[in-house]
């Protein structure tokens, strides 16, 4: 009798995904994108810009997009900001925090010694310029539109410099001389990005979440922001984030930046959310997602979902009719 087989099934291979960065190679953006499991094994697309990488995930060339939104020396990265205010259709899915630590890079045969002129991007430049006035006083800046082209720059000879500024990880993709490292000023900067998708549920909550926020204030009057602060203080929420950004249409107008802890499925964020909704002309929902540290979001018990869900149904009783317990 001859064998069959049985019902053999071949599973399909799993859909390849596609994600922006802000590129090329060996950038700090890229270093963050490596931080998430499930865009190992998958393309990733290097672009110019943030605006790019937005546009990359709104028309569908990229299922994500990794894009810096918050350094710890510089604040808010406004570009970042600006674009999530102004094109609808997305939404944040993760955070991941890189710590900014910069090289100072050479053509290899360079000594330290050598050097009287660097090429740096101007925010890098300024974040080491401690280090390099005490180790190589004397030396000239060249601004380059990045940290990569910085290094780039010495090596085609697109940059009149001797040495360059970069991330550390330009020298796995480089060939370069690494003439010094650490040489930021600051050792605590990091730099927070976010994983930005097509709009999607938020994931479930994990206990240690983060919900992002853009509010736009009704017309100018006094207490206008203590209002909207309100909304989350007398519901135990702590705001780790609260940023302004001109609206643009006329002076003195500004919208919002908020990060608050919790999700939105919390019954204390939920009622926040209301509460904002019904004076602000407009809200913009970035997302909820898990915090980058993973800390478990303290609040007072007073606060609890359980305190809220007990407290509506107190009001329902009472609109029905039924007597109290």
């Amino acid at each position: 009798m001859p064998r069959t087989r049985l019902n053999a099934v071949t599973e399909a291979a799993p859909a390849r995904r596609t994600y922006s960065y802000l590129g090329p190679a060996g950038t700090f953006t890229e270093a963050a994108l490596e931080q998430v499991p499930e865009a190992r094994g998958h393309d990733w697309r290097p672009v110019h810009n943030v605006g790019e990488a937005l546009a990359d995930v709104l028309e569908g060339r990229s299922d994500a997009a990794m894009i810096a939104i918050e350094n710890s020396v510089e604040g808010g990265v406004t570009t970042t900001l600006d674009a999530l205010a102004t094109l609808p259709g997305l939404r944040i899915v993760g955070e991941y925090l890189v710590k900014v630590d910069f090289v100072l890079v050479a053509a290899p045969g360079t000594r330290i010694e050598d050097v009287t002129v660097i090429a740096a991007h101007p925010v890098a430049y300024a974040q080491c310029y401690g280090w390099l006035g005490e180790h190589i006083p004397t030396h000239q800046h060249v601004p380059a539109a990045s940290n990569v082209a910085s290094a780039l720059g010495i090596l085609d000879g697109s940059l009149p410099a001797d040495a360059a500024i970069a991330a550390p990880g330009i020298v796995a993709h480089h060939e370069l001389e690494l003439l010094a490292d650490s040489i930021g000023d600051n050792d605590n900067a990091v730099t927070r990005f976010v994983l930005v998708a097509r709009t999607v549920a938020p994931a479930p909550p994990t206990g240690a979440d983060k919900t992002s926020l853009i509010v736009e204030l009704p017309v100018d009057h006094a207490g206008a922001l203590l209002e909207l602060l309100e909304q989350f203080s007398t519901r135990g929420i702590n705001l780790s984030l609260l940023q302004s950004r001109p609206i643009g249409d006329e002076l003195g107008r500004y919208r919002f930046v908020l990060d608050a802890d919790g999700h939105i499925q919390d019954e204390r964020m939920a009622d926040a959310l209301l509460g904002i909704r019904r004076f602000s002309p407009r809200v913009v929902y970035l997302g909820s997602y898990p915090r980058a540290d993973r800390r478990i979001v303290q609040y007072p018990e007073r606060y609890a979902d359980d305190v809220f869900v007990e407290a509506r149904d107190w009001i329902r009783r009472l609109i029905a009719g039924e007597p109290e317990a």
